[in-house]
């Protein structure tokens, strides 16, 4: 099926990635779809809201691409063909304290408050406090037990449940279950999982791998958007300025929490590695100068 599905995780860089593929679609005559059956963020969706959002995305015309937050979804047990998955991940701990900041961000409370003046509004100390004092306190925001699967705070700290689905085994947080079944997830289902730590790798690989969507320009073929290219055409929507040094000891003390997390995270990068070095050697065979 000739459609993109990006359910993009939280805080990984995946606007900057829209905004890639923006920059692309009349390039390449594609048409990116972000409003879908239901804008509101869900931690997992019911069989009804999953039968509906992989019904949108197969009716959706050829060549569109659908984006929005939220975890991969079983097409064949809806009797639908599978569109083309991509995603992004991030170092768990760095998300954490993307997050934490970005949710203490005035222009997104600005927002917020005028869209829902009646909510409750946070006060001056919860916008001041830091991630350092926030872990060393033992404040319920910054707790990341393992296993837990009601959430004293919502913050998105399962990275892995975009791609292990909306089963219930896919709910605990720094699961080895849930996290084997990401993994299969991403090697049976992802066609690229990228990361914005490796920019240029995750740009070569999407542009050989999906060239329908992600080839840019002629040329050589491993000379992609370079980063400093990359940063000039594209702004990052989500950028937080804000976000002040974490301690090395913070660091420890919330990663001890996420091993699964970082398991997950690191097949996600090894797989990308093996798939730009398997892209390399395939064109060096081309060229003749493989041994």
């Amino acid at each position: 099926m000739d459609r993109l599905f990006f359910p993009r995780c939280a805080k990984v860089g995946s606007e900057s990635l829209m905004e890639f593929m923006e920059h692309l679609q009349d390039i390449n005559n594609f048409k990116i779809n972000v409003n879908g059956v239901d804008r509101q963020t869900r931690r997992s969706l019911n069989a009804r809201g999953q039968e509906e959002l992989a019904a949108y995305i197969y009716n959706m015309d050829e060549g569109s691409v659908y984006i929005q937050h939220t975890n991969w979804i079983d097409f064949n047990e809806f009797n639908l063909p599978k569109p083309i998955f991509i995603n992004l991940v991030r170092d768990p701990v760095e998300r954490m304290i993307s997050w934490y900041y970005y949710i203490r961000n005035s222009y997104r409370n600005a927002l917020f408050y005028r869209k829902n003046p009646l909510a409750p509004i946070q006060p001056t100390a919860w916008f001041k406090k830091s991630f350092n004092d926030c872990v060393r306190s033992g404040d319920k925001e910054c707790q990341y037990i393992p296993l837990t699967v009601t959430d004293a705070v919502p913050n998105f700290k399962r990275q892995s449940i975009f791609f292990c689905g909306n089963e219930q085994d896919c709910l605990p947080f720094n699961s080895p279950l849930a996290v084997q079944m990401a993994k299969r997830r991403v090697e049976t289902e992802f066609a690229v999982v990228g990361t914005w730590e490796e920019t240029n790798i995750t740009l070569a690989v999407l542009e050989h791998y999906i060239p329908r969507y992600f080839a840019h320009k002629e040329g050589d073929p491993f000379d992609p958007f370079s980063f400093a290219v990359y940063q000039e055409s594209l702004m990052n929507r989500n950028r937080n300025n804000r976000k002040p040094h974490v301690d090395a000891d913070v660091r420890a003390m919330v990663r001890r929490n996420f091993t699964h997390e970082y398991d997950f995270y690191y097949f996600c990068k090894q797989r990308l590695y093996m798939q730009y070095i398997a892209l390399k050697r395939t064109e060096l065979e081309r060229l003749n100068l493989y041994p």
